[in-house]
């Protein structure tokens, strides 16, 4: 497999003007929009709804490309197809309009053997035999008794010619679907799959194939060894595998992927475009899920032993794994956003603190101009902020993505600042007053973390608490309450939680006169 790249290609920008910068497809432009911001204007090619895999370009988008400074593409490098120089590559043309005269010679094949026949049946009368089928509850399609112009004599023929009727060129199939054929698939294995007796059409009115006959003809001169598509198109198999076969044609090896599932109610059912928002790339991008976290997700789906594997190999690149088709799932993988985060975490806690900030101040550019604002700000300070418990054998695992960090750290943001969770419930608001008055006395920023703590045991037990948790454990009702309710009544007056991270790296880096302000702010709540 070769590897994936990024490809920019530069061209000359005009002074003054906002360079335009014209990219393949939506996500590539999400891409360059977080990089460039907004000095330059983006397009797409395929947009919205459009299908990159049948995609083919008007000429008023290859202009388009052509007028852009910048070109930019993701994906295996390019190098074969339509390019901003004309086509590259060995096996063109690659615009289907400019392949009419190699399906055409194709279809002219198929009907000096006998295996196609000119049909004039209109759009009015396929509804009207499809309504037929469904009240019979048989298969809807052209074929059997309601193929009627597969019998058409040759005068018949040449008198709608001369007409002027609209045809169409089908296929004449000699299938049996009560016939059924062993099938080798790379992702399902082996499968038994039923004949093709549709009469399909393979050249339209206006000469241009269907997708039935361009993928047969395209991928045998393209010398395509191998197709991957959805579990939806196994229904078309057989009109493939006939069509192959009567060209005399080697197929290609199929994989029918299965599709993705989610549980609901207790139930398994498909995931839905129209239903759930995480089938959109969008929905991730909003959430500022970091793009490696979402890949190595996508692995697990993809490949029932990635997981082990990685196991084995924490620190490789995916880029390693050997991907086996024969290891992906034939029913459809579960997915479980929850699994998604838990691996998101894996991900981000090998990233260092500037990489997860030069990603967020891209990704707030874009969905979050307030936490934007803050990024910039307070960018020198939350780069010591998320290091904080992020190294040892045992580092924090509580960074998910940009809108779930955002809030974590909200604490820190001095506009954004507000308390969360009160005092525990051992602290009174008066023991709050005195233990909190206690701490700014005593405290000095430059106090080691060994020698603020022990600070705090001493606020501890001299005001009716104790340190001693063996202690407090033994004679619970000699004391007020432990060590632990003293510090975290500091840390809500600090931070505004009962938890976070270590306290005394937090206040290293927020500061004396921050750390004060906040414990002053907190005392008027109690007054």
């Amino acid at each position: 497999m070769k590897k994936l790249v990024f490809t920019l290609l530069a061209a000359s920008c005009v002074a003054f003007a906002k360079p335009t910068v014209t990219t393949t497809i939506l996500p590539t432009k999400y891409f360059v929009e977080q990089i460039a911001g907004d000095t330059l204007q983006v397009n797409t090619m395929v947009g919205k709804g459009a299908d990159p895999h049948t995609y083919e370009p008007k000429p008023s988008e290859m202009k388009m490309v052509q007028n852009s400074d910048l070109y930019f593409a993701v994906g295996i490098e390019f190098d074969e197809g339509v390019s901003l120089d004309g086509e590259k590559g060995i096996y063109g043309p690659y615009r289907q309009s400019d392949r009419k005269e190699i399906y055409q010679t194709a279809a002219k094949y198929l009907t000096e053997k006998g295996f196609t026949y000119p049909s004039f049946v209109s759009e009015e009368e396929m509804a009207i035999i499809r309504e037929e089928q469904e009240k019979a509850g048989v298969n809807t399609g052209y074929y059997g008794k309601w193929a009627t112009d597969r019998n058409l004599s040759l005068e018949e023929i040449r008198a709608n010619l001369d007409a002027g009727k609209p045809w169409t060129l089908r296929l004449k199939s000699g299938g049996d679907p009560e016939v059924a054929m062993k099938f080798k698939d790379g992702i399902r294995g082996e499968i038994n799959v039923r004949q093709n007796n549709l009469d399909v059409v393979i050249l339209k009115q206006n000469g241009i194939p269907t997708y039935h006959f361009a993928h047969v003809v395209d991928d045998h001169f393209m010398r395509v060894t191998d197709v991957v598509r959805g579990e939806e198109w196994l229904s078309t198999l057989p009109i493939h595998l006939e069509l192959f076969f009567l060209m005399g044609w080697t197929r290609p090896n199929y994989n029918h992927t299965a599709h993705l599932m989610k549980v609901e109610d207790g139930k398994k059912r498909k995931l839905s475009k129209r239903k759930d928002p995480e089938l959109s790339l969008e929905y991730y991008m909003k959430d500022g899920y970091f793009p490696e976290a979402v890949t190595e997700y996508l692995m697990t789906l993809m490949n029932s032993n990635y997981e082990e594997w990685r196991m084995k190999n924490p620190d490789k690149s995916y880029r390693e794994f050997a991907f086996k088709t024969k290891n992906m799932s034939s029913s459809g993988a579960l997915f479980d956003l929850n699994k998604l985060n838990d691996i998101s975490k894996d991900v981000l806690v090998k990233m260092s603190e500037d990489q997860i900030l030069d990603f967020m101040m891209a990704w707030s550019e874009k969905f979050d101009k307030d936490a934007n604002q803050l990024l910039v700000k307070y960018r020198d300070d939350l780069s010591r902020l998320l290091a904080i418990g992020r190294s040892g054998k045992k580092p924090r695992k509580d960074l998910v993505n940009c809108s779930q960090i955002m809030d974590f750290i909200s604490y820190y943001f001095d506009e954004d600042f507000k308390y969360v969770d009160n005092l525990p419930e051992r602290v009174s608001k008066e023991d709050a007053r005195v233990i909190l008055r206690a701490y700014i006395d005593t405290y000095n920023q430059d106090d080691t973390n060994e020698a603020w703590f022990e600070k705090v045991k001493t606020i501890t037990d001299t005001n009716g608490f104790t340190s001693n948790n063996k202690a407090f454990k033994n004679e619970p009702e000699l004391y007020k309450g432990n060590i632990t309710d003293v510090s975290t009544a500091i840390r809500v007056a600090v931070v505004g939680r009962q938890q976070s991270p270590d306290l005394w790296s937090i206040q290293q880096v927020m500061g004396r006169d921050r750390v004060l302000a906040r414990i002053e702010k907190y005392l008027e709540t109690l007054a």
